[in-house]
């Protein structure tokens, strides 16, 4: 049957070549315009999700503050601060809580090869790097267990640290450099990575060290800020009031003090980027549909065409026993042969635009991606059409009267 309805539609359309390529040519359209229109939406999704993830995976970082309402006699105004031993104590009693680590910042001059640079250094646990999406360069490592428990003089540079510092090519990793006067060992560097947002500064500018070493040789005892990511994005929230609640009783201020205790939760910036990102797409996907419409309707036009031209054809075929179901078929057949070569077109000229794209634009709108859901979405919607565009002429021949029909 198949075969057949090729070798019928080459002859017809071979009649009306101009109409068939303007035809042909509106199907191309809308199937480029919905395949690169879903393929910008997730190029764009996936970019606005990587450069947040830039910051860290899904985490909440918090930092102590002044209270702003008594609590137990105790007035407003008064500064909390917090400890590692007060993270640890209350760690274990926060549930759903996956990693947690303090932070202490401060501004030090770095010495190699005397030349001095100034860098910001923060100390943190090991758990901080896998929170931050702090992935070390081939060769180099991230802190770990033993680099806090030796209080190891190790360093982890930012990558544009690693440049200043040694020049462009050069492997820092095992050299030597002084802050403020101390020697440490560089294990590491930071993989480029695209950041959007901030607290202290990009961490292409920043250097890590173990934060017992840094309480070692500073004195501090209180940390700038600490970093948690929960086990769930969705238990963000119950994991804050959780901890906000045991930080509370063991320092001392009301649980409902949000200056006391305040916090950015990053998981709320990815929820959004979901909902939102599904609404764009749900109407680029509708834009370029109605695209691709119009390229329906000159199929059904093209189609009638065929069948007011096939009318004694039908009226003959019928009088010979052919079934209305067939007659039904064969031109649902046709019609859906000519969506699929308009959409394999559209699909070849989509695939190449996207191979061709600009790197330099990548940063701005992400790499447009005809991914397996676009290819399904663009799919189901050139069926839809297909069938749609066919359906009615071909219920117009199925209908037709043979006697009436081989008179015409």
């Amino acid at each position: 049957m198949l075969r057949d309805a090729l070798l019928q539609l080459h002859r017809d359309l071979k009649s009306q070549k101009l109409r068939t390529l303007l035809t042909v040519f509106g199907l191309v359209w809308g199937t480029v315009a919905v395949t690169l229109l879903l393929a910008f939406g997730t190029g764009l999704k996936k970019q606005l999700i990587k450069t947040t993830a830039g910051l860290g995976d899904r985490i909440c970082i918090s930092w102590p503050g002044l209270t702003s309402i008594p609590y137990q006699g105790l007035g407003k105004g008064r500064r909390i601060r917090i400890t590692d031993e007060d993270l640890q104590s209350v760690r274990p009693r926060v549930d759903g809580l996956k990693r947690m680590s303090s932070e202490y910042s401060d501004g030090w001059k770095m010495v190699y090869n005397l030349r001095t640079f100034p860098v910001d250094v923060s100390g943190v646990s090991p758990e901080f790097g896998d929170m931050r999406n702090l992935i070390p360069v081939p060769g180099g490592r991230f802190l770990n267990d033993l680099d806090m428990r030796d209080q190891r003089r190790v360093v982890f540079l930012g990558n544009k640290v690693a440049e200043d510092v040694f020049g462009k090519g050069t492997d820092p990793v095992g050299k030597t450099v002084l802050f403020n006067g101390s020697p440490f060992l560089v294990i590491g560097v930071l993989t480029a990575k695209q950041q959007d947002s901030s607290y202290n500064s990009r961490d292409s500018d920043l250097s890590w060290i173990p934060g017992t070493t840094f309480r070692a040789l500073t004195g501090r005892k209180y940390l700038s800020n600490f970093v948690y990511q929960p086990a769930s994005a969705l238990e963000s929230k119950a994991v804050t009031e959780s901890l906000r609640s045991a930080l509370s009783r063991r320092l001392k201020f009301d649980p409902e003090d949000k200056e006391a205790f305040s916090v950015w939760d990053v998981t709320e910036q990815f929820q959004f980027f979901e909902v939102f990102m599904l609404a764009f797409t749900l109407f680029l996907g509708i834009v370029g549909s109605l695209t691709l419409v119009v390229g329906g309707i000159g199929v059904s036009n093209i189609m009638n065409v065929v069948v007011d031209e096939r009318t004694k054809e039908i009226g003959i075929k019928m009088a010979l026993g052919a079934k209305s179901g067939a007659i039904l078929r064969q031109f649902l057949v046709e019609t859906l042969i000519v969506t699929a070569i308009g959409g394999l077109a559209g699909f070849a000229i989509s695939l190449g635009i996207c191979a061709v794209f600009p790197a330099s634009l990548e940063e701005y709108v992400g790499r447009p991606e005809v991914s397996p859901v676009v290819a399904g979405i663009t799919v189901g919607i050139l069926g839809i059409i297909g069938l749609l565009a066919g359906w009615f002429p071909a219920r117009s021949a199925a209908r037709l009267d043979p006697v009436v029909a081989m008179k015409m």
